[in-house]
């Protein structure tokens, strides 16, 4: 409702504001044009001034009330936040689950690898934890004693003054003592642990601002793959090019999303003669079996397509793959097609990506990129989608315009078979069965192409259990290949510059020295330097360089912008998943060998089969529709028999969080800012994660 002094007779001059009061957390202004009486009002300048300045400072009191109404709402609304946040973590506090808990939820695979192993960094992390306290307590008392907390130099002055003098009290003698042992024994160790990880954060960095500029020259110059005969036109199928394609879908209990893959593979628009489909079922519920194998016979009438289901399910996907590759129909066909259960190719995602082979007996493999139809789920979805983005568009285009070479992404690829047979085919030696054929086949001479244009849609990790399970896979695999491809690459006979690539880009600076460095530095190192002030981080370690880092991983990904500052702060934070990871597969320790498959939502499921029965199919299938009702159906029967999932909490994740707010406590007592402020944010960081509070909330 408007003011009562705008009925007045003069209210109709000037520009008035009439404010909408229809939310209560928000408002709406509308601005009216100036009347001809506000032009005649022109003609006495001072009268005009003097009303106009009185109703402009009544308009901007009104104003400044709107903002403070608006304020208010958001602080409600951030109350209510804290309210919902503090009942989440009493919850998880009070169920008692944590990820040392052998998991109970349906359907999941066995937790590999040895008890003892997994705790030994677990021990690591409370040990300095530990330190950490006792040592925020001896501060906290040297800081009323008068010691100089902020200058290690001022410390020293008043040990020798005290020195001097010959006043000293017992602590002021431990304390002395404890300053003379840390600036004799343990600045120096410190200072040159944290210098050699500046030194290798940069040369991390600099690689990161080359493949920036590497992508921003492709899009300068708007490089991109073309096929040397241009796209092709199934009406002249005699003419055009369609080579024999095999399509394989490998998966594993995978039932909330195998009926979107086979839908949309069997709907490729591909001559039916010239394309085969393999399901390749490694699950081991009857169940889901049955299930798979049913909706690939409802398909059989219009597509061809067969249901493979191995008795022993050795090697995993790996496994899987190389078995069905083993079929003596398998010779006849030129090019395999092979997409995870939770992806769905556009029906002409062959026709852009096989063209490129034709006339190219050099290129072995075609990579599309990945989009994602979860990647707004929640905020976990969208740090996902700003890595994987920056994944795609920048290093994987980069290292194929320029090199020719990446690493294979594991599904939404097409094959040459002759360069997986030259290759040694698929090997069952590590958890990374897709970098493992793609490194053994650039070091045979087959060269990549990825399409930055092509798209294959899928899903990402909703729950941060399942992420952090996939990304142990993904940090502990290529140390594993490292190990074992490392005499294979220096005896090969690829280029000096591709032996250098491989070595020391591909394996050791993005797979090694980034986990390493960056759970080392700032989550054991910077919070050590608070202890011992002798050795010292600079600023610009701490805030600048990491900044501009993400702002450039974000760039690929621009309305990802609101979330820069937590996507630093979780980078930081899965460091140390990455970091044990990386130590496992390094050293072949127990839990390398763990192979989980991601959990999938199937989200899309249901209005994927919609709109496939919505569409009228290429093949006609009879009464192969699914039937949406039945589906619906089986599956409330099967959440009901399957037993209930829950968060946990994440030890090692919530004991490096106190690490880093005992160290931000200590760095408030020195003054420093920059410092405080990141061990503070990163602390609750970890605290929220620790707590399982990112990802999917499970009521």
């Amino acid at each position: 409702m408007a003011p009562f002094w705008w009925s007045k007779e003069e209210s109709h001059r000037g520009t008035p504001v009439v404010v909408k009061m229809e939310n209560p957390n928000w408002s709406m202004v509308e601005l009216e044009g100036p009347t001809d009486e506000d032009f005649l009002m022109a003609e006495s300048p001072g009268r005009a001034r003097d009303k106009g300045r009185g109703k402009n400072a009544k308009q901007f009191t009104w104003v400044l009330l709107l903002k403070a109404h608006r304020a208010a709402g958001c602080l409600t609304s951030l109350g209510s936040a804290m309210l919902v946040l503090a009942s989440a973590i009493r919850r998880r506090v009070a169920s008692g689950r944590t990820d040392t808990d052998p998991d109970q939820d349906a359907d999941s695979e066995p937790r590999g690898g040895n008890p003892a192993v997994k705790s030994r960094f677990y021990l690591c992390i409370k040990l300095f934890l530990f330190m950490s306290l006792v040592l925020l307590g001896f501060e906290v008392a040297a800081y009323f004693k008068g010691w100089h907390l902020g200058a290690p130099h001022l410390q020293l002055q008043h040990l020798w003054d005290m020195e001097f003098d010959g006043v000293k009290g017992a602590f002021d003698w431990v304390y002395s003592k404890w300053v003379l042992f840390r600036v004799d024994y343990l600045a120096p160790p410190l200072q040159f642990l944290a210098n050699a990880c500046i030194l290798l954060f940069m040369v991390q960095s600099l690689d990161r601002l080359i493949l920036c500029l590497g992508c921003f020259w492709i899009r300068f110059k708007k490089i991109k793959p073309v096929p040397k005969r241009g796209p092709l036109d199934l009406e002249s199928a005699e003419s055009g090019y369609f080579p024999m394609v095999l399509v394989q879908i490998p998966m594993c209990n995978e039932k909330e999303v195998y009926q979107q893959s086979i839908g949309a593979v069997c709907n490729l628009d591909w001559p039916k003669s010239r394309l085969l489909v393999q399901v390749l079922d490694d699950s081991d519920d009857p169940t889901t079996q049955f299930m798979i194998k049913e909706e690939v016979q409802k398909w059989q009438e219009g597509a061809n397509i067969l249901y493979r289901h191995r008795v022993i399910r050795d090697g995993y996907k790996a496994g899987n793959l190389k078995s069905a590759m083993n079929c003596s129909y398998v010779k006849d066909y030129e090019f395999v097609a092979i997409f995870d259960a939770d992806f769905q190719p556009a029906p002409d995602f062959l026709k852009r990506t096989v063209p490129h082979f034709q006339d190219n007996e050099e290129l072995g493999l075609v990579q599309a990129r990945w989009s994602f139809v979860n990647r707004d789920e929640n905020l976990l979805t969208r740090l996902q989608n700003i890595n994987l983005t920056f994944h795609f568009e920048v290093e994987q285009q980069v290292n194929s315009v320029f090199i020719n070479f990446f690493g294979f992404n594991g599904t939404a690829g097409v094959w040459r078979i002759k360069a997986l047979e030259d290759s040694g085919g698929w090997l069952e030696r590590t958890t990374v069965e897709d970098m493992d054929i793609a490194v053994r086949a650039h070091l045979h001479g087959w060269k990549f192409i990825f399409l930055n244009d092509v798209e294959c849609q899928c899903e990402v990790p909703e729950s941060y259990e399942a992420y952090r399970k996939q990304q142990h896979r993904w940090h502990s695999g290529p140390m594993q290949l490292f190990r074992l491809c490392l005499p294979a690459i220096i005896k090969s006979k690829i280029s000096i510059w591709k032996k250098f690539n491989l070595i020391f880009l591909f394996f050791l600076l993005r797979k090694l020295i980034l986990p390493f460095y960056s759970f080392t530095l700032f989550c054991i190192i910077l919070p050590m330097t608070m202890f011992i002030p002798e050795a010292e981080l600079p600023v610009w370690v701490v805030c600048y360089i990491p900044a501009t880092m993400s702002f450039l991983n974000i760039l690929p990904a621009p309305k990802a912008f609101p979330f820069i500052v937590p996507y630093l702060l979780f980078e930081n934070t899965m460091s140390v998943t990455k970091f044990n990871a990386m130590i496992s597969g390094l050293f072949q320790l127990g839990s390398a060998y763990e192979w989980v498959v991601t959990k999938k939502s199937g989200r899309s499921s249901e209005g994927d089969l919609v709109s496939l029965v919505e569409k009228e199919p290429k093949c006609h299938r009879g009464v192969s529709v699914p039937d949406l009702a039945e589906m619906k159906e089986e599956i409330r029967q099967q959440e009901q028999k399957a037993k209930k999932k829950h968060n946990r909490i994440y030890t090692k994740e919530l004991a490096l969080a106190f690490l880093l707010l005992t160290a931000s406590a200590r760095s408030l007592l020195s003054a420093q800012g920059i410092h405080f402020y990141f061990l503070l944010f990163q602390g609750i960081s970890f605290l929220l994660v620790g707590l399982d509070l990112i990802g999917e909330q499970v009521e």
